[in-house]
């Protein structure tokens, strides 16, 4: 890294652009490693229960490979899996627990904006007619849709590094790795989703191509037939490669929120454990 992240001097948190920059490049120098497990974690998602398991715990590998290189430990992959894989289900375990309660909080973000909404045309409507009415109804619309991406994200970058601290720290389960990202966020809310938004943002093109346009293509064609099996087809595999291309950079940038997290609230003092006697980058 040509940055020095790991100087003792550093006790300002970094910028949005920094910190979605630093994952860039972390990604970039360690493309081919990444790539390789991130392919190997999608291929385990077809088996159900123990393949979720293993992709869970190839994301909490790759964030431990990219946070090594941030503290200046940098680990082979092989070591950082004799880490990692010990602890398999309970990588399981935080991805189940983050996944419903996202789950649950986006129904409640959805009734209230719903409500809200509601209510906002009702009351329009009541005062100045039906013109306004339809005015409310799109206003109730964009309320709804505003305070839903809002408040999911507010609580998605509470637990944005929930399975970092199972990747890195000694003598801790899947629950208690949940809280600890929650601990270690709660003083820069606004910051992490700024990162967030940005971050989608970046990746939304390659999303956009990969994922969408070949399912837009299924709409159009005929369930059953030979078209549609040869595109829906193509649109998995190509939802696949989107999938491998995306994953490694939101682990490397929960690796730099998690190292930049740590090092503000806990000093620099961050080790994985002894440098090996190789270098393996």
């Amino acid at each position: 890294m040509s940055e020095n992240f790991g100087s003792p001097g550093q006790i300002q948190p970094l910028s949005i652009g920094n910190v979605v920059s630093a994952a860039v490049r972390l990604y970039r120098s360690h493309l081919k490693t990444y790539l390789k497990l991130a392919l190997i974690a999608h291929l385990w998602i077809i088996v159900p229960i123990y393949g979720w398991a293993k992709y869970a715990a190839i994301c909490g590998l790759i964030s431990r490979l990219a946070f090594g290189e941030l503290i200046y430990q940098p680990e082979s992959v092989q070591t950082a899996r004799s880490h990692i894989n010990p602890r398999l289900w309970s990588f399981l375990s935080v991805g189940f627990q983050v996944g419903i309660s996202m789950l649950l909080i986006y129904l409640g973000l959805a009734i209230a904006g719903g409500v809200v909404g509601g209510l906002l045309g009702v009351v329009l409507g009541g005062i100045l007619g039906v013109s306004a009415g339809i005015i409310g109804t799109i206003m109730g619309v964009i309320v709804t849709v505003v305070l839903v991406i809002l408040g999911l994200t507010w609580f998605y970058s509470r637990w944005v590094v929930a399975e970092l601290p199972l990747a890195v720290e000694e003598n801790i389960n899947g629950a208690e790795s949940v809280v600890r990202s929650w601990e270690l966020t709660k003083a820069s809310v606004l910051r992490i989703q700024g990162v967030v938004l940005i971050s989608f943002f970046v990746t939304l093109p390659l999303v956009f191509v990969l994922n969408y346009i070949p399912n837009l293509f299924l709409l159009k064609l005929e369930r059953g037939s030979t078209i549609y099996g040869i595109v829906y087809i193509i649109s998995l595999i190509s939802s696949l490669i989107g999938g491998v291309f995306v994953m490694p950079f939101w682990q490397a940038l929960k690796a730099v929120l998690y190292f930049d997290l740590r090092s503000r609230r806990e000093g620099l003092g961050l080790q994985l454990r002894e440098p090996p006697s190789q270098d393996f980058r």
